[in-house]
């Protein structure tokens, strides 16, 4: 699918993978509208992309926390007041917050499913209807490596992003024949300020595990996605890492459990004091 053109509206666009899925977009011609929290943020990630890609069409910028739904649908309509009706919903907003199951509070589980899922569903629910009358149309959701293997200190996190990529499937198999694509995205740990945030709790354990994965940058993971999407690509799995979990988990599954304890149990052997 080529971007030229397309109304590309990206959730979570200020900063991270969305920035850097905004700026390419961009680059490629598509008409491109950022929703995020921050308007401080936002307003620099407006000013940024015009200034990386200047004949590109003025950026649209909308506040809002996805996790509100009455929010994330008046930044739907503030967008394609401008632009016109979506052609690809990029879902990239998340949060997470990793630590030991027995120290996070109930909402910590609460608002990353609100953010991460729900946050996610209600502009798909909002776009898909009208990509389907049109008969074209792209849905990519933004989930993650720990949404294909639950991971030791993700206990919150995890399931959020396996709900994504349960709503990615079935939704797959739904609009397979309407001229909507969907993609899903499985991103390894990404040098963003959400990694920066989640190192701040991460246990010894998590970092651990998911060091083996590697660390991308943005703009990588961006790439990687964008080709995926041009090429009609359901799952994108960056690196070869995620790639072989996703094509293997079922049939590696008591493997890499014995794997993932061990990889746990060395490094709490290795922090323990002497």
């Amino acid at each position: 699918m080529q971007l030229r053109n397309q109304h590309v509206l990206i959730t979570g666009g200020s900063s991270g993978i969305g920035l850097a899925l905004a700026r390419q977009a961009a680059a490629q011609g598509a008409r491109v509208s950022l929703v995020a929290r921050d308007p401080a943020r936002l307003a620099a990630a407006r000013d940024e992309i015009q200034r990386l890609s200047p004949a590109a069409a003025p950026v649209c910028t909308a506040t809002a926390d996805v996790a509100r739904q009455s929010a994330a649908l008046a930044a739907l309509a503030a967008a394609e007041k401008i632009h016109g009706p979506v052609d690809v919903l990029i879902a990239s907003a998340g949060i997470a917050r990793p630590g030991y199951f027995t120290e996070l509070p109930t909402e910590v589980f609460e608002r990353t499913m609100a953010v991460n899922y729900f946050g996610t569903l209600y502009l798909v629910q909002a776009v898909v209807p009208g990509m389907k009358a049109r008969g074209r149309g792209a849905v990519v959701l933004i989930s993650s490596g720990a949404g294909l293997v639950g991971l030791f200190g993700y206990t919150a996190y995890a399931p959020a992003k396996f709900a994504l990529r349960g709503l990615a499937e079935s939704l797959r198999a739904e609009l397979k024949s309407t001229g909507v694509r969907v993609t899903v995205v499985y991103p390894p740990d990404t040098d963003t300020p959400q990694l920066a945030e989640e190192n701040r709790t991460k246990p010894i354990e998590t970092r651990a595990l998911t060091a083996a994965g590697g660390l991308w940058s943005a703009d990588d993971v961006a790439r990687v996605t964008l080709d995926g999407l041009a090429r009609g690509k359901f799952s994108v799995t960056p690196g070869l890492p995620l790639t072989a979990l996703a094509w293997w988990h079922s049939l590696l599954a008591p493997l890499l459990r014995w794997h993932f304890d061990r990889v746990a149990a060395r490094a709490r052997r290795d922090a323990s004091p002497v």
